[in-house]
């Protein structure tokens, strides 16, 4: 940034000499809008990268059509290009650009979002990609997307030109029309028309083509790296713990971050906004220029008094009037689109849940409930869209009646000086069509109202999510458990250790604990004794507390659960589930599946299916048991992982443990005796005042 600001300042000191040896007063405010174009610039280093490629490209364009047009005003501007002179607004508008993006990255709305951009747009990540028809070659993701947007900026300018060329053409078609110069006609229709519409549809296709790609790209970006956020350093779990968990992340990834980049299937997003409000503003540039000098004689109705640029003051001063109503119009929007996506996720995750326990669902004859549940969820979406409707009803009614009169009041102006011959029928229409797209620039607010309370709201969900996700780290980083590496082949100890819940209770307190190797240990205690928190401290994904926990270097440690987790897929995925399901062959697959009593299931390692709602709690619960003979852990913790087995089966799974897994240490919660049989040594979490609990010996126990 600082070699494009030394070069706009290079320019700025150019049009002062300029504008000293012409005295054109328009050069010399061209110079004071370059020297604070040089500022924002050189200071842009320090804002969003994002922002920082729009002030890149405008300050470069300032750069380039500022000399085109110094060369201009010297005189040194070719004849043969005569028609192709630029007009004194196009560099004195694209230093304005820069400054304006500039300022508005002060904004905190804007802060905000490109909060959520720049994580794209300052990514070190190695990429592949390919321009048709070039070779594929590899480069930072950051460079490809950076060069997507610049290139989209650019076409979509010329775009706008295009534009402002057929508008001249629509001027002189109508001319030829009225005076019936047929000669005229084709030769605009056929060499004037035809050739720029090519182009400008040429142009829209590519545009299309590298939009969608950025779109995607960034979209598969952006979406990994919430995933990663989320699912790293088990923070799903701790928001879930804390009550951090923003509602519905899986709707706030698949759908948000797509309604945020490119506004999904119906609406608009961050880049679509940026690029149509930058279209926007290069057309009320271009137009108003047209406006302006095709009203310049007009007079104000019924009297003689001319107005210099009539119809673009009035342009103004109706688009600024359209704009502050909508706004008191609509302004609940925002908070209701917040809402509705919010109930419509909701309602969605409980079709979801419904479909996975359908079977306790039928069991327990709970139909009715859960139609009344469904039924309770959906009508807060009813209730919510007609609010909507509430809301959009005057807002549709104002935009509809405001987007009526914008056709006429053109006409309406200039069409006195139509009928007293004073213009011709190809100025009264290219007047029109000036205002049109001054009026349509100026009221961007007006028509996009909708959108943007929609975009305003899936803002609001992700950085919400962020600051879920971002609490959930914080814990990562707050004083608690040390762990440390003891002898490889030495005991797993706790040290001080006291766990609490997330509320701040102490659960277990002032637990010192040697668990030995080759010791199986049972633990035994009261529901809601902090016998699975205590666990969970072994295993190191508990946050709250403190104290020392020491695992054996190198010692690889497993805990299953009372409700094993069975992932979608195939048998095989579920079997090897972390690992990738080639992990293991076939014949190891099959014989742990024999182990673990699952005969039935030996030939079905390829069937995809939903087995969390096929299988049972105890067929589920031996798939787990499955997982632990395939990875052999040397600590192995088993959170009543086999209560929902009858207590002949849960004695030979336990067997089975033992003869197959003679390295593993294995500790237990548990109660029956079937299980206390495979033990050596048991604990029993023993009450010691203010709702605490420690693990203690039975003869300790006793003894106090």
């Amino acid at each position: 940034m600082k070699i494009l600001a030394l070069a706009a300042a290079l320019f700025s000191f150019a049009a002062l000499a300029v504008a000293r040896v012409t005295g054109d007063p328009v050069v010399g405010v061209l110079a004071v809008a370059s020297m604070v174009c040089t500022y924002t610039t050189f200071r842009s280093s320090a804002i969003s990268s994002f922002l920082k490629i729009f002030v890149a490209v405008f300050t470069s364009e300032l750069v380039v059509f500022g000399i085109a047009y110094l060369a201009v005003r010297m005189h040194w501007w070719p004849a043969s290009l005569a028609e192709y002179r630029l007009p004194e607004s196009v560099p004195l508008t694209v230093a304005m650009f820069s400054i304006i993006v500039y300022l508005v990255s002060f904004i905190p709305l804007v802060r905000s979002l490109t909060r959520i951009t720049d994580r794209y747009f300052d990514t070190s990540d190695s990429t592949v990609a390919r321009v048709w028809p070039l070779p594929s070659f590899q480069a930072l993701e950051r460079r490809v997307a950076t060069s997507m947007v610049v290139f989209l900026v650019l076409i979509n300018q010329a775009e706008v030109g295009m534009l402002v060329r057929l508008n001249f053409f629509s001027r002189d078609w109508f001319n030829a029309i009225q005076t019936k110069n047929e000669k005229v006609f084709w030769y605009q229709l056929f060499s004037v028309f035809l050739v720029w519409a090519f182009i400008y549809i040429a142009s829209v296709v590519t545009e299309f083509v590298v939009q969608s790609t950025l779109v995607i790209r960034w979209r598969h970006w952006l979406t990994n790296h919430y995933v990663n956020r989320w699912l790293d350093n088990h923070n799903h779990y701790r928001m879930s713990l804390v009550g951090y968990a923003a509602d519905n992340p899986d709707q706030r990834i698949s759908e948000d971050i797509y309604r945020f980049i490119d506004g999904g299937q119906t609406g608009y997003g961050i880049y679509s906004f940026t690029i149509l409000l930058i279209s926007k503003l290069t057309s009320l540039v271009s137009f108003a220029i047209i406006l302006w000098h095709l009203s310049e004689s007009f007079t104000l109705p019924y009297t003689t008094i001319a107005l210099p640029g009539f119809l673009f003051w009035v342009a103004l001063l109706y688009a600024g009037l359209g704009t502050i109503i909508t706004h008191l119009i609509g302004r609940p929007l925002v908070s209701l689109s917040f809402t509705r996506q919010r109930y419509e996720a909701d309602f969605r995750f409980a079709l979801a849940r419904l479909r996975e326990y359908g079977e306790q669902v039928a069991l327990l004859r709970g139909e009715p409930t859960e139609k009344a549940s469904l039924s309770q969820k959906f009508n807060l979406i009813i209730k919510n869209y007609f609010e909507i409707i509430a809301c959009r009803k005057p807002l549709l009614a104002f935009t509809s009646s405001f987007s009526q009169l914008s056709q006429i009041i053109p006409y309406v102006v200039s069409a006195p000086f139509y009928f007293a011959g004073k213009i011709e029928l190809g100025i009264m229409t290219q007047t029109a069509n000036a205002f049109g797209n001054v009026n349509d620039a100026l009221t961007f607010f007006v028509n996009y109202y909708v959108f943007l309370a929609d975009f305003k709201a899936v803002v609001d969900r992700l950085t919400s999510f962020d600051s879920a996700i971002e609490r959930a780290q914080a814990l990562d980083a707050a004083p608690g458990f040390v762990k440390e590496a003891g002898d490889a082949a030495g005991d797993l100890k706790l040290g001080d250790v006291t766990a609490r819940l997330p509320n701040g209770r102490e659960i277990v307190k002032d637990v010192n604990l040697r668990l030995a190797p080759s010791e199986p240990l049972i633990l035994t205690g009261p529901s809601g004794s902090g016998k699975s928190t205590l666990f969970r401290v072994l295993s190191g994904i508990w946050p709250f507390g403190e104290g020392v926990v020491e695992i054996p270097d190198g010692a690889r440690v497993m805990l299953l659960p009372q409700r094993p987790y069975i992932p979608m897929g195939t048998l095989r995925a579920a079997l090897t589930y972390p690992a990738p399901p080639d992990r293991f062959d076939d014949e190891a697959l099959r014989s742990v599946l024999e182990t673990a009593l699952l005969p039935g299931l030996v030939e079905q390692l390829d069937v995809e299916d939903l087995w969390s709602q096929r299988l049972s709690g105890g067929e589920q619960q031996r798939v787990a048991i499955a997982r632990a003979l395939l990875v052999k852990p040397d600590w192995l913790f088993l959170d009543e992982a086999t209560t929902a087995m009858d207590e002949p089966m849960e004695a030979k799974i336990y067997q089975a443990l033992s003869e197959k897994l003679p390295q593993t240490t294995i500790v237990s919660i548990g109660h029956r005796g079937s299980v206390q049989q495979f033990h050596k040594r048991r604990l029993e979490m023993n009450a010691i005042g203010g709702g605490a609990f420690t693990p203690m010996e039975p003869e300790t126990q006793a003894a106090e």
